[in-house]
């Protein structure tokens, strides 16, 4: 029998974009596919929007607001599926996306994860950035973590296709944590995996929503202290699978990267991150915002001067979603 696919949409508050990413699950031309759309407690009309899909290929469950997480994990309990694709309420997958990873998994089997290529856009898919990275290709687990460490690379969540068997050996999502909840569940996945199998035929369109996304840390302590939470637990999962002085220097790097987050708000996590650096045989530097702030900093100091820059890219951000938005809108009636 042909495999069934779940494809899990947790949803919160996005009303104008929730019936687009259903829409993108059930164009899929794998022939055997069930949606799930757990709406989050959203106070918008999201529930209404997503029940306008409900069928026999459409289930909307909806619970009190709990968090991505806990919405991901009501999905995964509900789901039926020989394999598990997760799609975030605001991205799009591409009509084959499924069925050229279900390809591969024919024949590489169940224990094999499988990637695929991610193109950023705001309004316009078709005008969607595919930029490949280290990380697009066939990878064991260990050399993936050491890409990801080194060169503070990701993978976005809807990219990935992950069979039943490999799902359950994982576990559930982690719901203690705010921000990168998808990059600590995936390492997990990863852990229990043979290796990556990269499909650059299966795409997916992320949406770029700018500051206000559950990856954006900012000045939120919990946030900050999730981010970190998470960070812990892949430095774990990668030593792990090879404690050596090229892992160690991974999770060093890995740390490096990350102080810019905390620093200098939170000299608690700050004195954390330096002593579990020294325990890899490492040490952290303060890090330093890009050249063209080091005026303002010298003047201003780190924290404000982060301040400024996060002003400065929100306002960016703005700026060209307004933009792409209002071309959005020319395209349409230029088609219609």
């Amino acid at each position: 029998m042909t495999p069934l696919v779940s494809i899990l949409i947790p949803a919160f508050n996005a009303e104008a974009w929730i019936g687009d990413a259903i829409g993108s699950a059930l164009h899929q031309t794998w022939p055997r596919t069930e949606v799930i759309v757990v709406d989050d407690g959203s106070t918008d009309s999201t529930l209404r929007a997503a029940r306008r899909f409900e069928s026999r290929a459409v289930r909307v469950i909806a619970q009190p607001n709990a968090g991505a997480a806990a919405a991901r994990n009501r999905a995964l309990a509900a789901a039926q599926g020989d394999y598990i694709q997760w799609l975030d309420a605001d991205d799009l997958l591409e009509a084959g996306k499924v069925a050229c990873q279900m390809r591969a998994a024919r024949s590489d089997g169940p224990r094999r994860l499988l990637s695929g290529a991610f193109g950023r856009f705001m309004y316009r898919p078709a005008r969607a950035e595919f930029v490949p990275t280290a990380l697009w290709a066939d990878l064991s687990p260990i050399d993936w973590l050491l890409l990801k460490f080194g060169h503070n690379l990701y993978m976005q969540t809807a990219s990935w296709l992950v069979s039943r068997e490999l799902t359950e050996q994982a576990g559930p999502w982690n719901t203690s944590l705010l921000g990168d909840d998808d990059g600590e569940y995936f390492c997990r996945v990863l852990l229990a995996s043979d290796g990556v199998r990269f499909v650059p035929e299966s795409r997916v369109f992320y949406r770029m929503t700018g500051g206000a996304t559950l990856s954006y840390v900012g000045s939120s302590d919990r946030k900050m202290e999730a981010h970190f939470r998470s960070l812990y637990l892949h430095i774990n999962y990668l030593l792990s699978l090879e404690n050596s002085d090229r892992t160690r220097a991974a999770c060093v790097t890995y740390l490096q990267n990350s102080m810019i987050h905390v620093f200098p708000e939170r000299s608690d996590i700050v004195t954390q991150a330096q002593a579990l650096a020294e325990s890899l045989g490492g040490c952290l530097r303060p890090p330093q915002l890009p050249r063209k702030y080091a005026l303002i900093t010298s003047l201003v100091g780190m924290k404000y001067a982060k301040r400024i820059q996060r002003v400065s890219q929100n306002a960016k951000w703005s700026l060209r979603r307004r933009w792409d938005h209002a071309l959005s809108g020319m395209e349409t009636l230029t088609h219609s």
